[in-house]
Order: structure tokens, then C-alpha cells, then sequence
């Protein structure tokens, strides 16, 4: 049911003028194409090991992944988003650290710190567990301002400042965060600015009864709560194979239309667009900012590779528009107070923004 009534055209997208750097680029070749679906798949496979059903969650951790950015993974506990977390950053055989988020988590925890070496009488920098390929920040709520501040500068910038030295990250480096959002003792809002770094939230719902039971069924063949993914190495891909899935996609062909369409539905929860939404301003108090454009279309690349496309088409977006949009959208008091979800407004503006 929509949450809007209808309104006629108004504001049109101005086109975006193509780039001369984009039209200069090599196309994908059909081996490209072939070569980063049979990476995704051997992905998949190594999922299949270790989590039953989910399968929207782990398309969404692959195409983040080659969209080169990071997602928070949100659910009440017991959904297995830190096993899914722990999968694909094990998939690759890059290093992985896994940090779990207090509030007396210091920012020098995280980033490193210097320690004075008595023999050379000088001050040597240690990193801390920030400096790797894939960092799985468990219960990032939990960490306090300072902390969520560090994680931000890594995140926006892709290095860290330790002792007024700035030290690049690892190339490909990706978050993968959890929050449970029902516990509220000991626990800090992430920051708009935080959220927004996020190229997706993607939120858990339970099992079905026959997920559920196959869980059941996992777990008793294998023996064990926990998986063993030292034992799934033979399916890992190299952190080469995800530079090149992540070059690869860059390389998807973006029309203008593609293009205007991401822009239109950015727009839409800001109450402008083609099609702006009656009524919008009493339900949402901040709306996605342009990142939000910039996600939906390296998201859409991504999607598009992966399913074996050069070129996206608007369902690479309104499939992922959700996970790119709902953590942008600051819903008013009185929306919260009647049970509005941005998922029901970005399901209006998916609706009411008409596809190319």
C-alpha cells in the first residue's frame, strides 16, 4: 500500500553529460565476463558449506564486495551475520581480522599506536587489526564515538594516521559490520555521516521452517556449531581475483538513462525528482545524498557483471535499492511514532519513479 498519493511530472533530471574518461575505457571482453561469474560462483559454492538459506544476504555481501564497499549487517541475534561475515572475508585469501566492538574500545585499539623500543631508543609503530583486506567490525554499535571516528577516517580514506603518520590501508579493503538493533544498554548510534559510509545495510529476517531445519541438518552432519573454513580453502579466490572483479566492474557500460535514473531516485527521497511524493516531508527528515546516486550505480555495475551482463540494465537498481537506500533515509518523529519504515517509503519511490 503506498504511503503517497500520486503526483504528476514536475522537475525533470537534466541529463548527464558522458564522460570522455569513461568512452576512453576497454570494454569487457566475453572472457571477463565469464572469468568474474565463475569467481562468483566459486563464492557461492563456499557459502553453501556454511549457511543455509540467506541467499539475498549473500548477494548482497558479493556485489558489495565488487562494488569495492562496505556493507552493515543488521538482525536480532542467532541469524548467523557473523558467519556470514566470516564466509566471504575467508573466500578470499587475503587477511581477515575480526574485532568485537565494546564501549572501552580505544581508537589506538583499532588503529595501532607507537611503542617506545628501548633497544633503538626510538618510538615504533604497531598497527592494530584495521590494516588488513577484510575487517569484520562485530556489534559496531557497541564502540564508542572516538572509536566509530577512527573507523570512519579508514572507511572514507582508505588509510590511517598513527602518531601523525598516515598509513595506507591493504589493497582490496573491505568492512563488513553487524549491529543488533533490539539492545539498547551499552550501545552508540551510528552517526549519519558513519551510516552513510556504508555502501549497504542489509537486514536478516528469520529462517523460514525448512531453513531452519536444514540449519539443524548442517549442523549435525558436520559435528560442530562452528564451520571450519580452514577446511574450504580450495574454494578461496586470490585478493588478485578481487582487484579484478572490482576493475572489471567499473568497466560495466552505464548509459545516461541508467544514470538519470539513479539520480531520480536519490532525488525522490530528498522530495524533488520527476515524480516528487506528496507528503514525503512528513515522513522523512533527511533524504539520500548524492553517495546514495554513486552506490546505486557501482552497485548496479556489480550486479550486472555478476550476472553476466556488460551493461546495466534499472533492475541491477530496484534490486538493490533497498540495501543501498535505507540506511539514508532519516525518517521524521510522527513517521517513527506510526510505524513508517524506510522501507515502505523507498518502496513508494521505486514505485513512483518510472524506469527508463
Amino acid at each position: 500500500m503506498s504511503l503517497f498519493a500520486n503526483q504528476p511530472s514536475s522537475v525533470p533530471v537534466p541529463p548527464i553529460p558522458a564522460s570522455s574518461a569513461a568512452a576512453s575505457r576497454a570494454a569487457l571482453t566475453g572472457d571477463d565476463v565469464r572469468r568474474a561469474v565463475a569467481l562468483a560462483g566459486r563464492i557461492r559454492a563456499r557459502f553453501a558449506h556454511t549457511l543455509v538459506g540467506q541467499e539475498a544476504l549473500r548477494e548482497s555481501l558479493i556485489v558489495t564486495m565488487t562494488a569495492g564497499g562496505h556493507i552493515l549487517i543488521e538482525s536480532v541475534p542467532g541469524l548467523a551475520k557473523t558467519t556470514a561475515a566470516q564466509t566471504l572475508a575467508t573466500s578470499v585469501s587475503g587477511t581477515f581480522k575480526r574485532v568485537q566492538c565494546t564501549p572501552d574500545l580505544m581508537p589506538s585499539d583499532l588503529v595501532g599506536t607507537q611503542v617506545f623500543d628501548f633497544a633503538t631508543q626510538k618510538f615504533a609503530t604497531q598497527i592494530g587489526p584495521i590494516h588488513a583486506n577484510f575487517v569484520l567490525l562485530d556489534e559496531i554499535n557497541r564502540s564508542n564515538a572516538k572509536t566509530q571516528s577512527a573507523m570512519l577516517e579508514a572507511m572514507a580514506e582508505g588509510a590511517t594516521t598513527i602518531g601523525g603518520e598516515r598509513i595506507p590501508l591493504p589493497r582490496p579493503f573491505m568492512v563488513i559490520a553487524t549491529q543488533n538493533p533490539i539492545e539498547e544498554e551499552g550501545t552508540y548510534n551510528l552517526p549519519e555521516a558513519q551510516m552513510d559510509r556504508f555502501t549497504m545495510k542489509a537486514v536478516m529476517t528469520y529462517p523460514s521452517a525448512e531453513e531452519e531445519a536444514g540449519v539443524l541438518r548442517l549442523l549435525t552432519e558436520r559435528g560442530s556449531d562452528t564451520a571450519d573454513m580452514d577446511a574450504l580453502d580450495q574454494e578461496r579466490i586470490s585478493v588478485r581475483d578481487v582487484e579484478f572483479l572490482r576493475a572489471a566492474a567499473r568497466r560495466v557500460h552505464v548509459s545516461e538513462a541508467i544514470m538519470g535514473y539513479a539520480v531520480d531516485l536519490a532525488a525522490t527521497t530528498r522530495g524533488a525528482g520527476t515524480h516528487p511524493l506528496q507528503g514525503l516531508s512528513s515522513l522523512v527528515r533527511l533524504g539520500a545524498s548524492p553517495r546514495a546516486s554513486i552506490a546505486l550505480v557501482r552497485v548496479g555495475q556489480a550486479g550486472a557483471l555478476l550476472a553476466g551482463r556488460d551493461y546495466v540494465v534499472p533492475e541491477d537498481l530496484k534490486r538493490y535499492a533497498h540495501e543501498v537506500l535505507r540506511h539514508r533515509i532519516m525518517l521524521t518523529f510522527e513517521a517513527m511514532a506510526d510505524g513508517v519504515t524506510a522501507d515502505q517509503v523507498i518502496d513508494d519511490v521505486v514505485r513512483t519513479v518510472p524506469v527508463p
